[in-house]
């Protein structure tokens, strides 16, 4: 066997090792576009074996014009939803034969930037994005000729293909169950105002609360980070004045870092404050007390963005899907599961 330590097996090592041409053994390799006779090809494969060779993945996407791999950047991996979708992804692209590569922006935007730039220049297949801020570098990835599916909604104007939930229609519904347990007085934790998601989630609690004939307090819409901390901040901000008598959290992140500020006050859930909140994720089933939130169809989702990469044709698509509204204890409902579902749309 070649000494693999002091330099790089080749295809001619494997040649000279089976007795054949170079030519042959990249016909076994490539499995074509010429057929060899079973026995050469044995032959070849045992060479392969016993020389320790590994074809060059660079060389092999320079040549067939595919690197085999998509990139994924995500703002925060931390972030129980994004890290459950980045895992679908993950599945779903290597039952279609690829590798995908993540960027974590860690809620940096000028981070994002970096790690879409290092992406292109690995001539990545895809690029599947959800951008730090919700106003993502479109620009610059359809400059590169990249397919790209973005993971969440953008301004219709950019007409680029993306999944997506209607997160207004999500906001409302879990607000109104909020209103169906007679509550009246119902604040929101949401996001930064600047992102189109956060937005919304606000106009879908304002318009059911408007719907119903409630009243809108400004004063109980508290902006903060998609985190536990700034859940956390937020709550203590709330507790500071008049205590609603439910809450909706835009992510569960969020209702969690709230959740340990009423623990420390005291207040009971949902006794005293009851609680909803949006995307979330098995935790929610596990927490006490357990999370009535919206799911979103995480492994639908990711299926549908591979195969907007893998057929893509350069015309935007985008797929609307239908969410659920997951029952735990902390809206005011028994322990028994129930779950509600949307229509899904097209």
């Amino acid at each position: 066997m070649l000494n693999q330590h002091s330099r790089r097996v080749t295809r001619s090592d494997v040649a000279r090792e089976a007795g054949t041409s170079v030519a042959v053994v990249s016909y076994v390799i490539n499995n074509g576009p010429r057929p060899v006779a079973e026995a050469t090809r044995e032959r070849v494969l045992a060479a392969i074996k016993k020389t320790g060779y590994r074809p060059n993945g660079i060389a092999r996407a320079l040549a067939s014009g595919t690197t085999r791999t998509y990139g994924l950047v995500v703002p925060n991996i931390s972030n129980p939803f994004i890290s459950s979708m980045a895992h679908a992804l993950q599945q779903e692209a290597f039952t279609h034969g690829q590798v995908l590569l993540l960027g974590d922006a860690g809620d940096d935007r000028q981070r994002e930037l970096e790690l879409i730039n290092n992406l292109l220049h690995r001539q990545v297949d895809g690029l599947l994005y959800t951008s730090v801020d919700r106003h993502p570098y479109i620009e610059l990835i359809q400059a590169s000729g990249t397919p790209f599916v973005m993971l969440d909604r953008v301004d219709p104007a950019l007409k680029v293909s993306a999944i997506r939930v209607d997160e207004k229609a999500a906001a409302f519904q879990a607000t109104s169950h909020l209103i169906e347990h007679g509550y009246r007085d119902i604040a929101i934790i949401c996001g930064p105002r600047e992102m189109l998601n956060t937005q919304d989630r606000i106009n879908g609690w304002r318009d059911a609360l408007q719907q119903n004939g409630l009243t809108v307090n400004e004063q109980w819409i508290f902006s903060t980070d998609y985190t536990r901390e700034g859940g956390y901040q937020a709550a203590e901000l709330m507790l500071q004045g008049k205590l609603p008598r439910a809450l909706f959290a835009t992510n569960e992140l969020q209702a969690l870092g709230c959740l340990r500020a009423l623990s420390e006050r005291s207040i009971s859930v949902p006794d005293e404050l009851a609680l909803v909140c949006f995307n979330g994720t098995v935790e929610s089933q596990f927490n006490v007390p357990s999370l009535t939130t919206v799911r979103q169809p995480v492994s639908k989702m990711a299926k549908a963005a591979i195969e907007m990469l893998k057929n893509w044709n350069d015309s935007p698509n985008v797929q609307e899907f239908a969410f659920e509204l997951q029952i735990g204890e902390s809206c005011g409902c028994s322990s028994q599961r129930r779950v509600h579902s949307t229509k899904l749309k097209r």
